[in-house]
């Protein structure tokens, strides 16, 4: 049994501790073995920790429960990422109170050039569900690398992963619960044929009960995923909303399409949009606007200028994007050997001069 895996899970179970204070304690204790070797007195020390939480750290249960969750995800062939790892999602990894731990299944590239969060209703109408294929048509035809991602539950979820299925575009349902369970159960069969391209992804271990708390909780990843988050139909509450506003909270993009006058499934998009919180967009000619994207002629038309006069630091720069296309700062930061601190004022200073530009999530792309 991986033990090392065992001790990353048991750290994303204990009751009170979550992606913030857990990112708290492996800073302050080196390693997630460490955490659970430390004494009461050490944690209680860390802040925001406290005796209770620094006791139930030191419970054996939570290790005991972990080599129970090891024992299922490899049975099931699950991947398991840490956020601690290359291979967790860069654009989650910027999102302070993201979950530690991930499981997924599936074959899915989460780190995709561009992803987008489709959500909406549960009581999605005819004019929903056009308008939701209509877009990932669109997005398909004009052959953008995209990942759609959404939350499998009834209404525009399900209608956004059956288009981009339909369309051949990689989609992923981020669940509320556990991977030893699919629900809404009448859902199974696309979430299967999901995992040939795209997959399932959940914070949540297996044996969770379904409970409508968790629901809320998991829309943080589906929006911590994208680059942009985009609301179909929505009343004047629901979860699409809630997606909506923790999108912008990570300062991610947020659209929404605009309802019918008195229509109850229209208002949320409505309020959205006449409250600053989402630009309104009618179709992929809107989101090409609002999100920078280009097409294959101009982007080679654009790649293919000569840029002269560059300080050295930025020729490397120009030579990665060359290489990549897209790159998170993060990465960059690291290809460089350089601080994310000096890396932000050098890219700025590029943006300054057009050799570059900043899309959503801090992802660089030459002009």
């Amino acid at each position: 049994m991986n033990e090392s895996l065992v001790y990353k899970i048991a750290l994303s179970m204990v009751p009170g501790i979550g992606g913030v204070l857990a990112r708290n304690l492996v800073a302050y204790i080196g390693s997630v073995e460490g955490v659970f070797g430390e004494t009461v007195k050490t944690l209680t020390k860390i802040p925001g920790i406290g005796e209770i939480n620094a006791r139930r750290i030191k419970e054996n249960i939570m290790l005991a429960k972990a080599e129970k969750e090891t024992e299922f995800i490899q049975k099931k062939n699950i991947n398991v990422l840490f956020y601690t790892e290359k291979e967790f999602p860069q654009r989650l990894r910027t999102c302070a109170d993201a979950p530690i731990i991930l499981y997924t299944k599936g074959n899915m590239n989460l780190d995709e050039q561009r992803i987008l969060s489709i959500v909406g209703t549960r009581n999605a109408t005819d004019y929903g569900k056009h308008i939701c294929d209509e877009l990932i048509m669109k997005i398909a035809e004009r052959k953008y690398p995209v990942l759609v991602v959404s939350g499998l539950a009834y209404g525009i979820d399900i209608h956004a992963h059956k288009s981009a299925l339909k369309y051949n575009l990689p989609t992923v349902a981020v669940l509320a619960h556990g991977l030893d369970k699919i629900y809404p159960s009448l859902h199974r069969d696309v979430a299967l044929k999901m995992l040939d391209n795209g997959g399932l992804i959940t914070d949540f271990p297996s044996e969770t009960k379904i409970d409508p708390a968790n629901f809320l909780r998991r829309n943080r990843i589906i929006a911590g995923l994208a680059d942009a988050t985009i609301v179909v139909e929505s009343a004047e509450k629901g979860g699409a909303l809630v997606t909506a506003d923790i999108a912008s909270s990570y300062n991610r993009d947020v659209f929404a399409f605009p309802g019918r006058a008195g229509d109850s499934f229209s208002k949320g998009c409505n309020q959205l949009i006449r409250n600053n919180g989402a630009n309104l967009i009618e179709g992929i000619d809107d989101l090409e606007f609002f999100m920078g994207w280009e097409t294959k002629q101009e982007k080679k038309a654009i790649q293919s200028k000569l840029f002269v006069d560059l300080l050295p630091d930025e020729e490397k720069v120009v030579k990665l994007l060359r290489e990549n296309g897209e790159l998170f700062i993060d990465r960059i930061s690291a290809e460089l050997s350089l601080p994310v601190s000096r890396v932000s004022a050098l890219l700025l200073n590029m943006e300054f001069k057009n050799i570059l530009k900043v899309l959503p999530g801090n992802v660089y792309r030459l002009m």
